[in-house]
Protein backbone atom coordinates (compact mmCIF):
# COMPACT_ATOMS: atom_id res chain seq x y z
CA UNK A 1 0.00 0.00 0.00
CA UNK A 2 2.95 2.36 0.21
CA UNK A 3 2.35 3.30 -3.42
CA UNK A 4 -0.84 5.16 -2.47
CA UNK A 5 0.34 7.21 0.48
CA UNK A 6 2.91 9.92 1.05
CA UNK A 7 6.25 8.42 1.93
CA UNK A 8 8.65 11.33 1.42
CA UNK A 9 10.29 12.74 4.51
CA UNK A 10 10.96 16.13 2.89
CA UNK A 11 8.34 18.85 3.29
CA UNK A 12 6.09 19.14 0.25
CA UNK A 13 4.62 22.51 -0.69
CA UNK A 14 0.90 22.23 -1.24
CA UNK A 15 -2.22 24.29 -1.95
CA UNK A 16 -5.67 23.60 -0.52
CA UNK A 17 -8.98 23.74 -2.39
CA UNK A 18 -12.51 24.09 -0.99
CA UNK A 19 -16.01 24.82 -2.29
CA UNK A 20 -18.53 27.36 -1.01
CA UNK A 21 -21.95 25.77 -1.56
CA UNK A 22 -25.54 26.17 -0.41
CA UNK A 23 -24.78 24.00 2.61
CA UNK A 24 -21.51 25.64 3.72
CA UNK A 25 -20.79 29.36 3.63
CA UNK A 26 -17.42 31.03 3.16
CA UNK A 27 -16.66 31.29 6.88
CA UNK A 28 -17.36 27.59 7.34
CA UNK A 29 -15.22 26.60 4.34
CA UNK A 30 -12.32 28.72 5.62
CA UNK A 31 -12.64 26.98 8.98
CA UNK A 32 -12.58 23.57 7.27
CA UNK A 33 -9.54 24.59 5.22
CA UNK A 34 -7.75 25.71 8.40
CA UNK A 35 -8.29 22.20 9.74
CA UNK A 36 -7.19 20.73 6.40
CA UNK A 37 -4.01 22.83 6.66
CA UNK A 38 -3.37 21.36 10.14
CA UNK A 39 -3.91 17.87 8.71
CA UNK A 40 -1.45 18.64 5.91
CA UNK A 41 1.15 19.89 8.39
CA UNK A 42 0.66 16.77 10.50
CA UNK A 43 1.32 14.68 7.37
CA UNK A 44 4.54 16.63 6.73
CA UNK A 45 3.36 19.05 4.03
CA UNK A 46 3.59 22.84 3.94
CA UNK A 47 0.33 24.57 2.93
CA UNK A 48 1.10 27.83 1.13
CA UNK A 49 -2.25 28.98 -0.30
CA UNK A 50 -6.00 28.31 -0.19
CA UNK A 51 -8.30 28.40 -3.21
CA UNK A 52 -12.06 28.87 -2.80
CA UNK A 53 -14.81 28.70 -5.40
CA UNK A 54 -18.53 29.28 -5.10
CA UNK A 55 -20.49 26.49 -6.82
CA UNK A 56 -23.93 24.98 -6.20
CA UNK A 57 -22.48 21.48 -6.66
CA UNK A 58 -18.96 20.18 -7.38
CA UNK A 59 -17.99 19.89 -11.05
CA UNK A 60 -18.44 16.21 -11.94
CA UNK A 61 -15.29 16.24 -14.09
CA UNK A 62 -12.76 18.39 -12.19
CA UNK A 63 -14.52 19.29 -8.88
CA UNK A 64 -13.89 23.02 -9.51
CA UNK A 65 -14.67 24.96 -12.67
CA UNK A 66 -12.32 25.29 -15.64
CA UNK A 67 -11.41 28.90 -14.78
CA UNK A 68 -10.50 28.09 -11.19
CA UNK A 69 -8.50 25.05 -12.31
CA UNK A 70 -6.53 27.28 -14.70
CA UNK A 71 -5.90 29.74 -11.84
CA UNK A 72 -4.59 26.90 -9.65
CA UNK A 73 -2.44 25.66 -12.55
CA UNK A 74 -0.80 29.08 -13.00
CA UNK A 75 -0.05 29.34 -9.27
CA UNK A 76 1.44 25.84 -9.21
CA UNK A 77 3.73 26.57 -12.15
CA UNK A 78 4.92 29.89 -10.71
CA UNK A 79 5.51 28.69 -7.12
CA UNK A 80 6.92 25.15 -7.45
CA UNK A 81 3.95 23.43 -5.83
CA UNK A 82 4.10 19.62 -5.78
CA UNK A 83 0.68 18.70 -4.40
CA UNK A 84 -2.95 19.88 -4.32
CA UNK A 85 -5.30 18.76 -1.53
CA UNK A 86 -9.09 19.00 -1.87
CA UNK A 87 -11.27 19.27 1.23
CA UNK A 88 -13.86 16.79 -0.08
CA UNK A 89 -13.66 13.27 -1.47
CA UNK A 90 -12.81 12.98 -5.16
CA UNK A 91 -13.86 10.21 -7.52
CA UNK A 92 -11.23 8.24 -9.46
CA UNK A 93 -12.26 10.07 -12.64
CA UNK A 94 -11.94 13.49 -10.98
CA UNK A 95 -8.46 12.64 -9.67
CA UNK A 96 -7.44 11.47 -13.15
CA UNK A 97 -8.76 14.59 -14.86
CA UNK A 98 -7.28 17.00 -12.32
CA UNK A 99 -3.86 15.28 -12.42
CA UNK A 100 -3.91 15.49 -16.22
CA UNK A 101 -4.54 19.25 -16.03
CA UNK A 102 -2.27 20.18 -13.12
CA UNK A 103 0.53 17.59 -13.51
CA UNK A 104 1.07 17.31 -9.74
CA UNK A 105 0.02 14.90 -6.99
CA UNK A 106 -3.69 15.14 -6.09
CA UNK A 107 -5.09 14.16 -2.70
CA UNK A 108 -8.49 14.52 -1.08
CA UNK A 109 -9.31 14.85 2.61
CA UNK A 110 -9.79 11.11 3.13
CA UNK A 111 -6.52 10.07 1.48
CA UNK A 112 -4.70 12.68 3.57
CA UNK A 113 -6.21 11.34 6.81
CA UNK A 114 -5.35 7.79 5.74
CA UNK A 115 -1.75 8.88 5.22
CA UNK A 116 -1.59 10.35 8.74
CA UNK A 117 -3.09 7.19 10.20
CA UNK A 118 -0.55 5.08 8.30
CA UNK A 119 2.30 7.13 9.80
CA UNK A 120 0.83 7.07 13.32
CA UNK A 121 0.05 3.33 13.44
CA UNK A 122 2.49 1.60 15.80
CA UNK A 123 0.97 -1.73 16.82
CA UNK A 124 0.07 -4.62 14.54
CA UNK A 125 -3.61 -4.00 15.31
CA UNK A 126 -3.51 -0.33 14.27
CA UNK A 127 -1.48 -1.13 11.15
CA UNK A 128 -4.02 -3.74 10.05
CA UNK A 129 -6.90 -1.36 10.70
CA UNK A 130 -5.25 1.35 8.61
CA UNK A 131 -4.40 -1.07 5.82
CA UNK A 132 -8.02 -2.25 5.70
CA UNK A 133 -9.24 1.34 5.49
CA UNK A 134 -6.76 2.06 2.68
CA UNK A 135 -7.93 -0.91 0.61
CA UNK A 136 -11.60 -0.03 1.19
CA UNK A 137 -10.85 3.52 0.04
CA UNK A 138 -8.96 2.27 -3.00
CA UNK A 139 -11.47 -0.33 -4.19
CA UNK A 140 -14.05 2.00 -5.84
CA UNK A 141 -11.22 4.13 -7.28
CA UNK A 142 -9.51 1.37 -9.26
CA UNK A 143 -8.23 2.37 -12.69
CA UNK A 144 -5.70 0.80 -15.02
CA UNK A 145 -2.99 2.57 -13.03
CA UNK A 146 -3.10 -0.18 -10.40
CA UNK A 147 -1.84 -3.08 -12.57
CA UNK A 148 1.14 -3.61 -10.25
CA UNK A 149 -1.24 -5.26 -7.74
CA UNK A 150 -1.10 -8.47 -9.77
CA UNK A 151 2.59 -8.83 -9.00
CA UNK A 152 1.90 -8.78 -5.26
CA UNK A 153 -0.04 -12.00 -5.64
CA UNK A 154 1.82 -13.69 -8.51
CA UNK A 155 -0.34 -13.31 -11.59
CA UNK A 156 0.31 -16.71 -13.23
CA UNK A 157 -2.84 -18.79 -13.15
CA UNK A 158 -4.76 -16.13 -11.22
CA UNK A 159 -6.58 -14.46 -14.11
CA UNK A 160 -9.75 -16.06 -15.45
CA UNK A 161 -10.65 -16.31 -19.15
CA UNK A 162 -11.43 -12.92 -20.60
CA UNK A 163 -10.98 -11.18 -17.26
CA UNK A 164 -9.79 -7.58 -17.52
CA UNK A 165 -6.87 -6.23 -15.52
CA UNK A 166 -9.14 -4.05 -13.39
CA UNK A 167 -11.32 -7.04 -12.51
CA UNK A 168 -8.19 -8.95 -11.50
CA UNK A 169 -7.02 -6.06 -9.33
CA UNK A 170 -10.47 -5.76 -7.77
CA UNK A 171 -10.49 -9.45 -6.89
CA UNK A 172 -7.01 -9.21 -5.36
CA UNK A 173 -8.04 -6.26 -3.21
CA UNK A 174 -11.26 -7.98 -2.13
CA UNK A 175 -9.18 -11.00 -1.06
CA UNK A 176 -6.88 -8.71 0.94
CA UNK A 177 -9.86 -6.98 2.56
CA UNK A 178 -11.39 -10.34 3.50
CA UNK A 179 -8.08 -11.54 4.97
CA UNK A 180 -7.60 -8.34 7.00
CA UNK A 181 -11.15 -8.52 8.35
CA UNK A 182 -10.51 -12.07 9.57
CA UNK A 183 -7.30 -10.96 11.28
CA UNK A 184 -9.11 -8.05 12.94
CA UNK A 185 -11.91 -10.37 14.11
CA UNK A 186 -9.27 -12.51 15.80
CA UNK A 187 -7.78 -9.42 17.46
CA UNK A 188 -11.30 -8.34 18.52
CA UNK A 189 -11.82 -11.70 20.24
CA UNK A 190 -8.51 -11.34 22.10
CA UNK A 191 -9.37 -7.81 23.20
CA UNK A 192 -12.84 -8.92 24.29
CA UNK A 193 -11.26 -11.58 26.52
CA UNK A 194 -8.88 -8.96 27.93
CA UNK A 195 -11.81 -6.67 28.77
CA UNK A 196 -13.66 -9.52 30.52
CA UNK A 197 -10.54 -10.28 32.57
CA UNK A 198 -10.49 -6.75 33.98
CA UNK A 199 -13.08 -7.83 36.50
CA UNK A 200 -15.33 -5.50 38.44
CA UNK A 201 -13.54 -2.20 37.89
CA UNK A 202 -15.64 0.69 36.57
CA UNK A 203 -14.48 1.74 33.09
CA UNK A 204 -14.02 5.39 32.13
CA UNK A 205 -13.19 6.41 28.53
CA UNK A 206 -11.67 9.68 27.33
CA UNK A 207 -13.37 10.81 24.12
CA UNK A 208 -13.28 13.99 22.11
CA UNK A 209 -12.25 15.76 18.96
CA UNK A 210 -8.69 15.20 17.83
CA UNK A 211 -5.98 17.36 19.45
CA UNK A 212 -8.03 18.53 22.45
CA UNK A 213 -5.59 17.19 25.07
CA UNK A 214 -6.97 13.73 25.90
CA UNK A 215 -3.53 12.08 26.09
CA UNK A 216 -2.13 14.90 28.24
CA UNK A 217 -5.05 14.48 30.63
CA UNK A 218 -4.55 10.70 30.60
CA UNK A 219 -0.93 11.21 31.66
CA UNK A 220 -2.01 13.47 34.52
CA UNK A 221 -4.73 11.19 35.88
CA UNK A 222 -2.96 7.88 35.37
CA UNK A 223 0.59 9.15 36.01
CA UNK A 224 1.58 7.36 32.79
CA UNK A 225 3.62 8.27 29.72
CA UNK A 226 1.13 8.13 26.86
CA UNK A 227 2.45 9.79 23.69
CA UNK A 228 1.04 13.33 23.36
CA UNK A 229 1.91 16.18 21.02
CA UNK A 230 0.27 19.14 19.28
CA UNK A 231 -0.65 17.23 16.14
CA UNK A 232 -3.81 15.57 14.90
CA UNK A 233 -4.34 11.87 15.64
CA UNK A 234 -1.35 11.54 17.99
CA UNK A 235 -3.17 8.55 19.52
CA UNK A 236 -4.43 5.64 17.40
CA UNK A 237 -4.19 2.67 19.74
CA UNK A 238 -6.39 2.65 22.81
CA UNK A 239 -4.36 2.88 26.01
CA UNK A 240 -5.91 1.52 29.23
CA UNK A 241 -4.52 2.36 32.68
CA UNK A 242 -5.64 1.62 36.22
CA UNK A 243 -6.27 4.85 38.14
CA UNK A 244 -6.87 5.29 41.87
CA UNK A 245 -8.55 8.49 43.08
CA UNK A 246 -8.72 8.65 46.87
CA UNK A 247 -9.87 5.13 47.85
CA UNK A 248 -11.51 4.28 44.51
CA UNK A 249 -9.80 2.30 41.71
CA UNK A 250 -11.12 2.36 38.12
CA UNK A 251 -9.89 1.84 34.54
CA UNK A 252 -9.22 4.83 32.28
CA UNK A 253 -8.84 4.48 28.50
CA UNK A 254 -7.57 6.99 25.95
CA UNK A 255 -9.13 6.62 22.48
CA UNK A 256 -8.59 7.87 18.94
CA UNK A 257 -9.84 11.43 18.36
CA UNK A 258 -12.78 12.23 16.11
CA UNK A 259 -12.85 14.78 13.31
CA UNK A 260 -15.29 16.33 10.85
CA UNK A 261 -15.90 14.24 7.75
CA UNK A 262 -14.22 11.25 9.40
CA UNK A 263 -13.89 8.68 6.59
CA UNK A 264 -16.39 5.83 6.89
CA UNK A 265 -13.62 3.35 6.08
CA UNK A 266 -11.71 4.49 9.16
CA UNK A 267 -14.75 4.29 11.42
CA UNK A 268 -15.46 0.75 10.21
CA UNK A 269 -11.81 -0.30 10.54
CA UNK A 270 -11.40 1.11 14.05
CA UNK A 271 -14.48 -0.55 15.54
CA UNK A 272 -12.27 -2.63 17.85
CA UNK A 273 -10.64 0.56 19.15
CA UNK A 274 -14.06 2.12 19.69
CA UNK A 275 -15.22 -0.94 21.63
CA UNK A 276 -13.52 0.63 24.67
CA UNK A 277 -15.99 3.49 24.32
CA UNK A 278 -18.96 1.18 23.80
CA UNK A 279 -18.18 -0.79 26.95
CA UNK A 280 -17.29 2.22 29.11
CA UNK A 281 -19.48 3.03 32.13
CA UNK A 282 -18.63 6.74 32.03
CA UNK A 283 -17.36 9.04 29.29
CA UNK A 284 -15.03 11.99 29.83
CA UNK A 285 -15.73 14.19 26.82
CA UNK A 286 -12.69 16.48 26.51
CA UNK A 287 -13.24 19.78 24.65
CA UNK A 288 -10.77 22.45 23.54
CA UNK A 289 -12.51 25.56 24.94
CA UNK A 290 -9.98 27.82 23.18
CA UNK A 291 -11.04 26.62 19.72
CA UNK A 292 -13.42 29.08 18.00
CA UNK A 293 -15.64 26.20 16.79
CA UNK A 294 -15.62 24.11 19.98
CA UNK A 295 -19.42 23.82 20.03
CA UNK A 296 -19.45 22.31 16.54
CA UNK A 297 -16.69 19.92 17.63
CA UNK A 298 -18.90 18.82 20.55
CA UNK A 299 -21.71 18.11 18.06
CA UNK A 300 -19.36 16.12 15.79
CA UNK A 301 -18.21 13.94 18.71
CA UNK A 302 -21.74 13.42 20.06
CA UNK A 303 -23.03 12.49 16.59
CA UNK A 304 -20.16 10.04 16.07
CA UNK A 305 -20.71 8.49 19.50
CA UNK A 306 -24.40 8.04 18.77
CA UNK A 307 -23.87 6.54 15.30
CA UNK A 308 -20.82 4.37 15.94
CA UNK A 309 -20.80 3.56 19.62
CA UNK A 310 -24.48 3.76 20.54
CA UNK A 311 -23.32 5.86 23.48
CA UNK A 312 -26.05 8.48 23.60
CA UNK A 313 -27.34 7.38 27.00
CA UNK A 314 -24.01 6.84 28.76
CA UNK A 315 -23.19 9.07 31.75
CA UNK A 316 -20.86 11.85 30.60
CA UNK A 317 -18.69 14.55 32.12
CA UNK A 318 -17.83 17.44 29.82
CA UNK A 319 -14.21 18.49 30.45
CA UNK A 320 -13.41 21.88 28.95
CA UNK A 321 -9.63 21.89 28.53
CA UNK A 322 -7.11 24.60 27.55
CA UNK A 323 -8.64 27.44 29.57
CA UNK A 324 -5.09 28.85 29.65
CA UNK A 325 -5.36 29.45 25.89
CA UNK A 326 -8.90 30.90 25.98
CA UNK A 327 -9.35 34.49 24.79
CA UNK A 328 -12.27 36.74 23.94
CA UNK A 329 -12.88 40.26 22.60
CA UNK A 330 -14.83 42.53 24.94
CA UNK A 331 -17.39 44.66 23.11
CA UNK A 332 -17.19 48.41 23.46
CA UNK A 333 -20.03 50.05 25.42
CA UNK A 334 -21.17 52.02 22.35
CA UNK A 335 -21.09 48.98 20.03
CA UNK A 336 -24.73 48.10 19.36
CA UNK A 337 -24.08 45.21 16.96
CA UNK A 338 -25.12 41.72 18.12
CA UNK A 339 -22.56 39.82 20.19
CA UNK A 340 -20.74 36.98 18.47
CA UNK A 341 -19.02 33.88 19.87
CA UNK A 342 -15.74 35.79 20.26
CA UNK A 343 -17.43 38.32 22.59
CA UNK A 344 -18.43 35.74 25.21
CA UNK A 345 -16.23 35.49 28.30
CA UNK A 346 -15.06 32.31 30.00
CA UNK A 347 -17.21 33.07 33.06
CA UNK A 348 -20.33 33.32 30.87
CA UNK A 349 -19.48 30.03 29.18
CA UNK A 350 -18.99 28.39 32.58
CA UNK A 351 -22.42 29.51 33.79
CA UNK A 352 -24.09 28.43 30.55
CA UNK A 353 -22.55 24.96 30.36
CA UNK A 354 -22.70 24.23 34.10
CA UNK A 355 -26.45 24.87 33.98
CA UNK A 356 -26.87 22.90 30.75
CA UNK A 357 -24.96 19.85 32.04
CA UNK A 358 -26.39 19.84 35.58
CA UNK A 359 -22.89 20.42 37.01
CA UNK A 360 -21.48 17.47 35.02
CA UNK A 361 -18.85 19.69 33.49
CA UNK A 362 -15.62 21.29 34.59
CA UNK A 363 -13.10 23.77 33.18
CA UNK A 364 -9.41 22.84 33.39
CA UNK A 365 -5.97 23.30 31.91
CA UNK A 366 -4.20 19.96 31.63
CA UNK A 367 -0.98 21.71 30.60
CA UNK A 368 -0.93 24.03 33.63
CA UNK A 369 -2.64 21.45 35.92
CA UNK A 370 -5.39 23.95 36.72
CA UNK A 371 -8.50 22.47 38.45
CA UNK A 372 -7.15 18.93 38.18
CA UNK A 373 -7.98 18.23 41.84
CA UNK A 374 -11.54 19.45 41.21
CA UNK A 375 -11.77 17.14 38.20
CA UNK A 376 -10.56 14.20 40.30
CA UNK A 377 -13.19 15.02 42.93
CA UNK A 378 -15.99 15.13 40.32
CA UNK A 379 -14.69 11.95 38.73
CA UNK A 380 -14.58 10.26 42.12
CA UNK A 381 -18.22 11.14 42.80
CA UNK A 382 -19.49 9.86 39.45
CA UNK A 383 -17.41 6.64 39.46
CA UNK A 384 -18.44 5.91 43.08
CA UNK A 385 -22.12 6.32 42.15
CA UNK A 386 -21.71 3.72 39.39
CA UNK A 387 -19.65 1.42 41.62
CA UNK A 388 -21.99 1.46 44.62
CA UNK A 389 -25.02 0.91 42.37
CA UNK A 390 -23.36 -2.12 40.83
CA UNK A 391 -21.87 -3.41 44.10
CA UNK A 392 -24.18 -2.30 46.92
CA UNK A 393 -22.21 -4.32 49.49
CA UNK A 394 -19.06 -2.29 48.78
CA UNK A 395 -16.81 -5.29 48.24
CA UNK A 396 -14.16 -3.42 46.31
CA UNK A 397 -13.54 0.09 47.64
CA UNK A 398 -10.19 0.51 49.32
CA UNK A 399 -10.24 1.59 52.95
CA UNK A 400 -8.95 5.02 53.84
CA UNK A 401 -5.77 5.08 55.91
CA UNK A 402 -7.57 6.74 58.83
CA UNK A 403 -10.31 4.06 58.68
CA UNK A 404 -7.66 1.33 58.88
CA UNK A 405 -6.06 3.06 61.88
CA UNK A 406 -9.46 3.38 63.61
CA UNK A 407 -10.23 -0.31 63.02
CA UNK A 408 -6.88 -1.30 64.53
CA UNK A 409 -7.48 0.87 67.62
CA UNK A 410 -10.93 -0.66 68.09
CA UNK A 411 -9.43 -4.16 67.90
CA UNK A 412 -6.81 -3.27 70.53
CA UNK A 413 -9.47 -1.81 72.83
CA UNK A 414 -11.66 -4.89 72.52
CA UNK A 415 -8.76 -7.16 73.48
Amino acid sequence: MKEFILTQEETERTVLVGLITNTQNEAKVNEYLDELAFLAETAGAQPVKKFLQRLDTPNSRTFVGAGKLAEIKNYIDENEIGMVIFDDDLSAKQVQNIEKELQVKILDRTSLILDIFAKRAQTANAKRQVELAQYQYLLPRLTRLWTHLERQRGGIGMRGPGETQIETDRRIILDKISHLKEELKSIDRQKSIQRKNRGKLVRVALVGYTNVGKSTLMNLLAKSEVFAENKLFATLDTTVRKVIVDNLPFLLSDTVGFIRKLPTHLVDSFKSTLDEVREADLLLHVVDISHPAFEEQIEVVNKTLQEVCDSADKPMILVFNKIDAFSYVEKAADDLTPRTRENISLDELKETWMAKMNDNCIFISARNKTNIDELKSLLYQRVKEIHTTRFPYNDFLFQHYDEIATDNNDDEGAS
